[in-house]
């Protein structure tokens, strides 16, 4: 890590404009033309790295290991969802997400995600 390494409060934010290639009837995890829920899982594992980009050394990364969330809410195609993470716990190499993907005011999926730092030398 560098000196000071992900810390706690860390955040970001990152906006999907949802199209046909990231609805349930695209992705085969249901038959209707709506945000698909690996695509929402997808938009949260972005955003958590997101919010600690640049606070690793280039020999390490982060990879997703474990996931909890609630699909709450359907998005239609043309919508804007709104992925946060936000760093709650640094556990060694264990990195602590509160996760949510909003749609204006509405909650469109909440949850938690576990992210481990990994040499990325392992993965090539």
């Amino acid at each position: 890590m560098t000196a000071h390494g992900p810390t706690a409060g860390m955040d970001a934010r990152i906006d999907l404009v949802v199209t046909d290639a990231d609805t349930a009837l695209a992705l085969g995890s249901g038959d209707v033309p709506v945000l698909g829920t690996p695509r929402v899982v997808a938009l949260l594992e972005q955003t958590a790295c997101a919010a600690v980009a640049g606070t690793l050394p280039e020999d390490r990364t982060t990879v997703g290991a474990h996931i909890d969330m609630k699909h709450l809410a359907p998005s239609r195609v043309g919508s804007t969802v709104t992925g946060v993470a936000t760093l709650n716990e640094v556990d060694g190499k264990l990195l602590h997400f509160q996760i949510e993907a909003i749609m204006g005011s509405e909650v469109v999926a909440v949850g938690t995600h576990l992210r481990a730092i990994v040499p990325r030398a392992g993965f090539s």
